[in-house]
C-alpha cells in the first residue's frame, strides 16, 4: 500500500493529521505493508522571508476575532494533547518552501529518513514556534535525523529541487488537493483532513483488503 500525505508545516491540523495516522499504522502494524511519503503543499506561498504575525494573518485571511482564533487554538492543543502531540506557542508564520525542498531530498535518502524530518520539522514549528525557513534550524534538524547536513547545505544554498517542489505542487493542486491534510491511498483513494485514529484504522484496513 502506497500512502502519500499531503501537508504544510504551518498547518497545524497538518500536525493532528500526521499524528492520528501514526497511531492507526501502530494498531495495525503488521496487518499492512506500506510506504509512507511526505507530498508538498504550501498554504502560504507567498510568504515573505520575516513571516507574519500568525493570529493576524488568521484574522486578516479568514476575518475571524482574536477571541475566536485563540478558541481555535486552545482546541487544536487540546486535540494534539489527546493523540501525544504538544503543541507550543506559535507567534508567526512563515514561509516552508525550503522545508519541502528538504523533505524531496530526504525522501530520496533512505528508509524513514523523511518521515523523521518531517515529524522534527513538526516538532520545530508546531511544537516550539522555531522558524522552518531559519536555514539554521533547518541544518539542525537534518543533522539531528541522521541525514548529511553538508549536502542540506549545498541544497539551502541553491534552487536545487525547486522545480520538482513546485511540479509536484501543481500536480496535487491539478488533481483536486486544494485543503490539508490529505491522504491519498495507492493514488486513487482520498482521505480529507485530520481525521480520527479509528477511522483511519478501518479506512486503511479496507482499503489493504480491497
Amino acid at each position: 500500500m502506497r500512502i502519500d500525505f499531503i501537508s504544510d508545516i504551518s498547518c497545524p491540523w497538518c500536525a493532528l493529521g500526521l499524528a492520528s495516522l501514526e497511531k492507526a499504522l501502530a494498531q495495525l502494524g503488521d496487518e499492512i505493508q506500506y510506504e509512507l511519503h511526505f507530498q508538498p503543499f504550501e498554504l502560504n506561498p507567498d510568504m515573505p522571508a520575516e513571516g507574519k504575525n500568525l493570529n493576524q494573518y488568521l484574522a486578516d485571511k479568514y476575518s475571524m476575532p482574536v477571541e475566536q482564533i485563540e478558541a481555535n487554538h486552545e482546541n487544536i492543543r487540546k486535540r494534539g494533547e489527546e493523540l501525544g502531540f504538544m503543541f507550543g506557542k506559535r507567534e508567526r508564520i512563515w514561509n516552508t518552501f525550503d522545508a519541502h525542498r528538504l523533505l524531496y531530498w530526504a525522501d530520496r535518502c533512505g528508509e524513514g529518513l523523511q518521515r523523521k524530518l518531517k515529524w522534527a520539522l513538526m516538532q520545530a514549528y508546531q511544537g516550539e514556534g522555531k522558524n522552518p525557513s531559519d536555514h539554521q534550524i533547518l541544518l539542525q534538524l537534518v543533522s539531528d535525523v541522521g541525514l548529511d547536513q553538508a549536502e542540506a547545505n549545498a541544497i539551502l544554498q541553491t534552487d536545487v529541487f525547486a522545480a520538482e517542489v513546485r511540479n509536484l505542487e501543481r500536480e496535487w493542486h491539478l488533481s483536486g488537493i486544494n485543503a490539508v491534510p490529505s491522504l491519498v491511498i495507492n493514488q486513487q483513494h482520498l482521505l480529507q483532513g485530520a481525521q480520527p485514529v479509528e477511522l483511519l484504522v478501518s479506512a486503511l484496513r479496507e482499503l489493504n483488503e480491497a
